[in-house]
């Protein structure tokens, strides 16, 4: 023994001092004293061999699992405590080692502990329970908790209040509130609860995403004179308050906890401001923050992310950067209050910017963080940063072993919105498709149909609405589902699909949301020829707001009707509502696609006068396009010439129309030339360039103009009409042969031509824009994709319903006299969008009045 101490390291020279000192005095000293004493687990393991060596273990086993625990070795301790007979005074040790593994989250230890432990004969008690059915309630598990819920019956515990209350907990945690509401009802039926029991009731609805019967539950509780709210009570309901938006319940309970002297407590505080945040009453919030003696971080935390939702953005960048300034430690609830901040307000490189700051304080971003720092990145169409994020996400976050899938599924919905919105639809749909149908949720779905609808695919728009109403039943559309597909079909015209989605609409009862849905079937029915149903959904509305107005005034503007358009203003103005400057946009539109000119300068000259709205670009441009429509020309350069700022692209453009309606070469090459400088690359300016030069018959210039688009690379786009017909809608492009019915469709329409040439119908053959004769001109014109597409509505349209066709770009000047003279021979009116407006062909007459 001497010899082994001499040549031993230090920490194993202690060991064997320890144990030769023990074998000297094992007899004369206490084991329990010696268990206590001892400071490592490598000492209480000396002492148990020596101990077995003696044969005094079974005697000293009780201190043996004690010190075994003390020390971090529940396996020892287990290994002592199975060969034990089970007995009532023993199970505190079974305890202990579930409540370890409980403290340190090993949950399925938890339960493999009690399993061992029941199966080996052993009693629970009340202090077993507990620690178990949280657990059950931690994973979370329904199964399991029911059946540790049933042990709890079959061994006579349902009357004990701490186990019951366990109960409760344990339900609420596994999303089962029926089962929690029935236990905690049999308990109040048999009076076996205390202000626990309420309290884990109370929590159990908050966490499940009912916070009105959370506060009708807390109300019944304070009623009841043996109940007395406490800290904990005071923390669950007033989350609840801010989720329905409960301001005077929330002041209330307020009151209560200052009167009972709870706002002491630091989490009763922290709650009350972040209740009156998300209720929008930062003021208020304000107050309580500074009245608090005590703050920590989280205190910060809820005033910084209540000013960046309410929008005072200012406020939470200065209160953000007082917490630097006063050291109070950051964490990563700051940092992404505010980088959702900067990207709510479209801010998105300053939002990468701070995320970026964030990163060198080595903080590790949540899901939270990554979802607002893609929003940013949507907001301004940084795409290669959308994919550093995309990069970071798949190596921190994604598709990890024990990740939460709704995390996962979180980073993944703002991933497909951010390739959505940064044009990379492909991207955005092969992630997607790669989430697996049963784990989409609403977001999902929005942000794909969102997508498609807000850049240019809108029919991919509406085909996945379909899918999504078709296959996945336990997925219900919401409001702002409802409003992309809207939008989808705005685009389109597609009046079918959204009169579909109206009834759809209808029958499910969007009550709580029916103003944001309503404004957008205006919208619909507006773009979509319908506008008299447009009204109809505005007269239906109980809440009107600003952007009601403005829809209603748009789509009369759209048809023509400028009358109706001003009435709506003049209702507006009387409903107490303030125009903006997106108002008299809308106003000036109206009156100057309805030829109303004087009406147009009178509301110009207003605007700063009367309402104190500065024009800007797009009023200018309505009113170069109003004076250039009626053929003023010379007042719309006077206009440009005193305009305040640099002419915009839009405003040239609209000159640019009115000398190509109006056949004024000279300003038009001009107007031109501004656009060229100004580096536009729209290919609609350099065919109305064309136009002009065609109809003066400068074929060399019609050259030069062709010649420079194909040296900038400018391609014009194809004109393209598409019509509702019977079996859904068709396309056809100028010339097109490929509709199974083409030879039906060119008969049709050859005949039409023929009778109303007969009528004085003469081809305006300045619109075929080639130098040919005037002869093969007409044989071009003849085969626009406009008049395809009414040959073809005529063809497959129900006698006197309304053919409705839709093109992408303005239409050609002969069709519009084309399809004048045919309206006068068949029973349908037509109905036609392009680019610009609607016109309404009946009986000879158009809606535009020449106004087009």
């Amino acid at each position: 023994m001497v010899r082994s101490l001499i040549h031993s390291k230090p920490k194993q020279k202690q060991s064997l001092l320890f144990l030769f000192a023990l074998k000297l005095n094992l007899s004369s000293i206490s084991t329990t004293t010696t268990l206590k004493q001892c400071k490592s687990l490598i000492q209480a393991i000396l002492i148990h061999q020596q101990l077995t060596i003696h044969g005094l273990t079974h005697s000293a086993t009780i201190d043996l699992i004690a010190a075994y625990i003390a020390h971090n070795a529940p396996s020892h301790a287990l290994s002592l405590l199975q060969r034990l007979p089970p007995s009532p005074h023993s199970v505190f040790w079974w305890n202990q080692l579930i409540r370890r593994a409980v403290r340190l989250g090993f949950l399925g230890e938890v339960l493999a502990l009690f399993a061992t432990m029941k199966r080996r004969g052993w009693r629970p008690d009340n202090y077993t329970f507990p620690f178990v059915l949280k657990a059950c309630g931690e994973l979370p598990s329904y199964k399991r908790g029911g059946s540790v819920h049933a042990v709890v019956c079959s061994n006579g515990f349902e009357s004990n209040v701490f186990v019951c209350n366990a109960v409760v907990a344990m339900y609420g945690r596994c999303g089962a509130l029926d089962d929690a509401r029935q236990m905690f009802d049999e308990m109040f039926c048999r009076r076996v609860y205390d202000v626990v029991s309420w309290n884990s009731i109370v929590a159990s609805y908050v966490q499940s995403g009912d916070p009105k019967n959370a506060l009708w539950l807390f109300d019944r509780m304070t009623d009841d004179v043996r109940m007395r709210p406490d800290a904990v009570s005071l923390v669950n309901v007033f989350p609840a308050c801010a989720s329905v938006g409960a301001r005077l319940q929330g002041k209330e309970v307020h009151a209560f906890a200052f009167r009972n002297g709870l706002f002491d407590d630091v989490f009763v505080a922290n709650a009350a401001v972040d209740m009156y945040a998300k209720c929008g009453m930062m003021d208020t919030a304000t107050k309580v923050f500074e009245q608090m003696e005590e703050k920590d971080v989280v205190s910060w935390n809820a005033m910084v992310t209540g000013y960046s939702q309410v929008g005072r953005f200012e406020d939470a960048l200065g209160l953000f950067e007082k917490m630097k300034e006063e050291n109070i430690k950051l964490n990563v609830v700051t940092w992404s209050a505010v980088i959702s901040g900067y990207a709510q307000r479209g801010h998105g490189y300053e939002a990468l910017d701070v995320f970026r700051q964030m990163q060198l304080c080595a903080l590790e971003p949540n899901v939270v963080t990554l979802a607002s720092l893609l929003s940013g990145c949507a907001a301004v169409g940084a795409l290669i940063h959308g994919k550093e994020t995309h990069c970071y996400a798949i190596k921190h976050i994604l598709n990890f072993d024990g990740s939460d899938p709704g995390d996962d599924l979180m980073v993944t919905n703002a991933l497909i919105d951010m390739y959505a919105k940064c044009k990379s639809a492909s991207m955005a749909r092969s992630l997607f498709d790669s989430v697996t149908p049963t784990n989409r949720n609403v977001v999902t779905w929005t942000v794909m149909i969102g997508g498609y609808a807000q850049h240019g695919e809108a029919n991919d728009a509406l085909e996945l609405f379909s899918r999504m109403l078709r296959q996945d039943k336990s997925v219900k559309p919401n409001a702002f589902t409802i409003s992309c597909s809207l939008m989808a079909c705005s685009r389109l015209a597609a009046l079918r699909f959204g009169e579909q989605i109206h009834a759809y609409v209808l029958r499910n009862q969007y009550d709580s949301v029916m103003i944001f849905v309503a404004n957008c079937l205006i919208d619909m029915y507006s773009k979509s020829g319908y506008v008299d149903a447009a009204r109809v959904v505005f007269n239906n509305m109980k809440q009107r707001s600003a952007i009601s107005w403005t829809s209603l005034m748009t789509g009369y503007g759209m048809h023509g009707r400028g009358e109706e358009a001003l009435q709506v203003f003049a209702e507006m103005r009387k409903a107490g509502l303030v125009p903006d400057e997106v108002t008299f946009v809308v106003v000036l539109y109206a009156c100057s696609h309805s030829g109303m000119v004087d009406q147009g300068l009178k509301y110009f000259s207003s605007m700063s006068k009367d309402f104190g709205v500065l024009p800007g670009p797009e009023h200018y441009a309505c009113m170069v396009d109003l004076l250039g429509r009626a053929g003023r020309l010379d007042e719309a350069m006077k206009l440009i010439e005193v305009m305040p700022m640099e002419p915009s692209p839009i405003v040239w453009v609209a000159l640019l129309s009115g000398c190509r309606t109006h056949a004024n070469v000279e300003l038009g090459e001009y107007a031109a030339n501004q656009l060229l400088e100004l580096e536009s690359d729209c290919d609609g300016s350099y065919t109305l360039l064309s136009n002009i030069y065609a109809n003066a018959r400068r074929w060399k210039d019609v050259g030069r103009i062709r010649s420079m688009m194909k040296h900038t690379g400018i391609k014009k786009r194809p004109g393209c009409s598409w019509v509702q017909g019977k079996e859904g809608t068709a396309t056809f492009y100028v010339g097109d042969r490929t509709h199974p019915q083409f030879q039906r469709i060119y008969e049709t329409l050859s005949d039409l031509i023929q009778r109303i040439k007969v009528m004085g119908y003469v081809p305006q053959t300045s619109f075929a824009l080639h130098d040919v004769d005037d002869e093969e001109k007409g044989d071009l014109l003849f085969e626009h994709s406009e008049k395809l597409a009414l040959a073809y509505g005529i063809l497959t349209t129900a006698p006197g319903a309304p053919i409705r066709i839709t093109k992408n770009l303005r239409i050609c000047g002969d069709c519009h006299s084309a399809i004048t003279y045919i309206s006068k021979i068949i029973e349908h009116e037509i109905i036609l969008r392009d680019s610009s407006r609607f016109h309404h062909f009946k009986k000879g007459s158009c809606s535009c009045r020449g106004y087009w």
